[in-house]
C-alpha cells in the first residue's frame, strides 16, 4: 500500500483538512490593532471580540532554504517595515506534498494568542503546543488558540508553530558530516522554545513557566526534549509538559537509515548534499515517497511513516524507552494518557495473523519472528469489528498499544518512579461518537483534540461535540488549562468534577474522560499485561 494511501487512514488528509482550521482575521476583529515590537521586527496583529489578540505568521527563524535546507534553524532576519500578522503563514511540506496551496519550504512561522489585557508585567503561563502528523506534514496547523485562554479566564496564552517535517526535517546520513545537521525539525522546535524564552514577556508571558504539550508526533516530540541530552539539557526551557498519545514509533541510528539517503540519491541523480540543497523543492519532494525498511519481506506494506527523528548522540542520545526506564529526562510534572482504541487510524485490515505479522514487521522492522509470534498470541481473538477484516482489531490494537498507549503508561511509571508519584496525572479518553464506532474505530487517535482546543478551533471535529458530547468539553478544558496555569489539572478545575487523581506508586491511576461519566479507574490488568511486553520487546525490536 502507498505512503500517501496509509496516511490518508488518519494523518496525511488531516493535514490538509486541518488547514482550513477557523481562521479570526481583520474582518471581525475589534478597533485598534495590537503591535509589538520584537526588536528584529514590528508585528501588526488582531484583536478579537471577546478579549482576545492574535498574532499571526511571525518569523521565529531565518527562511530554511538555499544554504539553509536541512541545516539548523537560525535566527531571523531583520525587517524594517511594520509585518502583518493577521493570517497565517505558510505550512511546511510534508511527505510528498508539493509546494502550493499554502505550503512552502518557507514555513517557519509561530502563531501568538494571548488575553487582550495582557501587559508586559502580565507574566501569563505560556502553553507552547507541537502539532503532529507522524512527522510526515503538518498534521495539526493553523489551530486557534481562543477558547483555551477563554476557558482560562484570561490566565494563559498560547503559542502554536510550524516546523520542518519529511525529508526537510528528517533527513539522515553519515555522509552529510558537517555539510548538514541532524533532526532539524526537533531543532526547530527548540529554536521556538528560545524564541518564547526570549520575546514572550513582551506579549505578557512569563518565560519562567512555559508547559510544553503535544500531540501523536508532538507527543513523542515533547518526550524527545524532556530527554534531550539524557535529561541534563542545560536550557530549561519548560516547567511542566503534558502529552497527548506519544507517539514512539522505531527509533534508529544514523547507520541504520543510511538506505533513505542512498534511495533519496539515486531518485534525484544527486551524489552530494549541495546538489540536494539546488534541486527544486518539487523535485525533492517527489523523490522523497516512502519505501521499505531493509530488514522487511518482500510483499510487506510499506512503513506507515518513514521520514523519523534518529539516534545522533546528542539531542537524542538513546532509545526513549531506554531513557526513561533508566530516569534520564527533566524532572518536571506530568500529564500524560491516550485514548481508548489508539490504533484504529492505522492498523492493517488484516485478514490473518500473518498478515498482522507482515504489518507490524514493516513498522518495527526489528521484530523477530519468535516476538511476532507472542503478540499475534497476546492479541489473538479479539472481538469483530464493523466494516473491517477478522485480524483488523488484532493489528489495530497491537499497533495501539506499541505505539502510544504503552509509552504513555511507560512515560506515567518513570515520572512516579523517579520524579515524585505526585506530579504525573494519566487519562484514557473514552468519549464515543456514535458515527465513528459504527465504522468500527472506536475512539481514535487524537479524538480528544476538540475538546482541548474547543469544537471549530481545530480543523474538524465530530458533530457529537455540538450535541450529545458537548459536556465533554469544559471538563477537558478544566482540567488541562489548570495543569498550565499551575502545574496541577485540580487547581482551577470546573467545580463538580472529580478530583484527579496522580498516577500513584504502583497502583496506575488514570482519569477516565468520559461524556457524563468521568472518573477515576485502575489501568486494567490486561493492559499492564500489554505493556509489559511490549516493554520487554523494546529491549530487543530498537536494537
Amino acid at each position: 500500500m502507498a505512503l500517501v494511501t496509509l496516511l490518508a487512514a488518519g494523518i496525511y488528509l488531516a493535514s490538509i483538512a486541518n488547514s482550513l482550521a477557523v481562521t479570526h482575521s481583520s474582518n471581525n476583529s475589534e478597533p485598534g490593532s495590537p503591535t509589538i515590537d520584537l526588536g528584529y521586527s514590528k508585528y501588526r496583529g488582531v484583536r478579537l471580540p471577546g478579549g482576545v489578540d492574535q498574532f499571526l505568521g511571525m518569523r521565529y527563524a531565518r527562511a530554511p532554504v538555499g544554504e539553509l535546507r536541512f541545516r539548523a534553524p537560525r535566527e531571523p532576519e531583520y525587517e524594517y517595515e511594520e509585518q502583518d500578522a493577521s493570517q497565517f503563514g505558510a505550512l511546511c511540506p510534508g511527505t510528498g506534498q508539493q509546494p502550493g496551496n499554502g505550503l512552502d519550504e518557507d514555513c517557519l512561522f509561530v502563531n501568538v494568542f494571548r488575553p487582550s489585557e495582557a501587559t508586559p508585567e502580565s507574566k501569563l503561563p505560556v502553553l507552547i503546543y507541537i502539532q503532529g502528523g507522524g512527522y510526515a506534514a503538518m498534521g495539526n496547523p493553523n489551530y486557534n488558540g481562543t477558547e483555551i485562554i477563554r476557558s482560562s479566564g484570561g490566565n494563559m496564552m498560547v503559542v502554536l508553530f510550524n516546523y520542518r517535517v519529511g525529508v526537510l526535517g528528517f533527513l539522515a546520513s553519515n555522509c552529510l558530516g558537517h555539510e548538514a545537521d541532524l533532526n532539524v525539525g526537533l531543532l526547530d522546535q527548540r529554536q521556538l522554545f528560545l524564541w518564547v524564552q526570549t520575546h514572550i514577556s513582551k506579549f505578557g508571558g512569563d518565560p519562567s513557566h512555559v508547559v510544553i504539550q503535544g500531540s501523536s508526533a508532538g507527543g513523542g516530540s515533547v518526550s524527545h526534549h524532556l530527554t534531550a541530552y539524557r535529561g541534563r539539557d542545560k536550557e530549561r526551557f519548560f516547567v511542566g509538559a503534558i502529552l497527548e498519545s506519544p507517539f514512539w514509533p522505531t527509533l534508529r541510528t544514523v547507520s541504520e537509515m543510511e538506505f533513505q539517503y542512498q534511495r533519496l540519491m539515486g531518485s534525484t541523480g544527486c551524489s552530494s548534499v549541495g546538489c540536494l540543497r539546488k534541486i527544486s523543492l518539487s523535485a525533492l519532494q517527489a523523490a522523497s515517497g516512502g519505501s521499505a525498511f531493509p530488514d522487511t519481506r518482500p510483499g510487506d506494506p510499506l512503513p506507515l511513516f518513514y521520514w523519523l527523528p534518529v539516534i545522533d548522540g546528542n539531542l537524542i542520545p538513546d532509545q526513549l524507552h531506554t531513557l526513561f526506564a533508566t530516569g534520564q529526562f527533566a524532572h518536571v510534572p506530568m500529564l500524560v494518557g491516550h485514548v481508548a482504541n489508539e490504533g484504529s487510524w492505522f492498523g492493517n485490515n488484516a485478514s490473518s495473523a500473518a498478515e498482522v505479522s507482515s504489518f507490524l514487521r514493516s513498522n518495527y522492522p526489528h521484530l523477530k519472528e519468535t516476538q511476532l509470534e507472542e503478540i499475534n498470541h497476546k492479541y489473538a481473538n479479539m472481538a469483530p469489528l464493523p466494516g473491517h477484516a477478522a485480524f483488523f482489531p488484532s493489528a489495530s490494537a497491537a499497533y495501539g498499544d506499541a505505539t502510544f498507549a504503552c509509552p504513555a503508561n511507560e512515560m506515567a511509571s518513570a515520572v512516579a518512579r523517579f520524579v515524585s508519584a505526585a506530579e504525573v496525572w494519566s487519562y484514557r479518553y473514552n468519549v464515543l461518537d456514535p458515527e465513528i464506532v459504527a465504522g468500527g474505530y472506536g475512539v481514535p487517535h487524537t479524538f480528544e483534540i476538540s475538546a482541548v482546543f474547543g469544537p471549530g478551533q481545530a480543523g474538524w471535529a465530530a458533530s457529537s461535540y455540538y450535541t450529545t458530547n458537548a459536556p465533554i468539553v469544559p471538563v477537558v478544558m478544566g482540567y488541562w488549562t489548570s495543569f498550565v496555569r499551575n502545574l496541577n489539572p485540580n487547581t482551577y478545575k470546573h467545580s463538580g468534577l472529580p478530583e484527579w487523581e496522580t498516577w500513584g506508586n504502583l497502583s496506575g491511576w488514570q482519569l477516565r474522560l468520559q461524556t457524563n461519566d468521568t472518573a477515576m479507574e485502575v489501568v486494567p490488568d490486561w493492559q499492564v499485561r500489554n505493556c509489559t511486553m511490549w516493554r520487554y520487546l523494546a529491549r530487543t525490536m530498537e536494537s
